[in-house]
């Protein structure tokens, strides 16, 4: 199984946020889903927050393009990504057209 998957023109990735991390990144798999480092700290909702902004910078789309539609209080997240204008080229994301 893949890490995402297109639901029209919007992308629905599946995440393993590690918040508290030494630098913002994409680092990999984990299981089925994609496995993103973040420096904020998982206090008050502030790793959800940042990671939203890391993400519409990422995809090339404003902050409120991206909605986290699972996980809100974990770390397995569900994300969605309305219309992305680009696709990091390290994801390996296949358009969805």
């Amino acid at each position: 199984m893949s890490f995402y998957r297109w639901q029209g023109k919007d992308l629905v990735i599946a995440c393993h946020l590690q918040p508290r991390a030494s630098k913002d990144e994409f680092a990999g798999l984990h299981g089925d889903s994609l496995k993103i480092r973040i420096k904020a700290p998982p206090v008050e909702g502030k790793a959800n927050v940042y990671l939203m902004k890391f993400l519409a910078k990422c995809f090339g789309v404003s902050r409120r393009n991206i909605e986290i539609i699972g996980g809100e209080l974990s770390r397995e997240k569900r994300i969605r990504i309305i219309a992305p204008a680009t696709l990091p080229e390290a994801l390996g994301i296949e358009t969805g057209e």
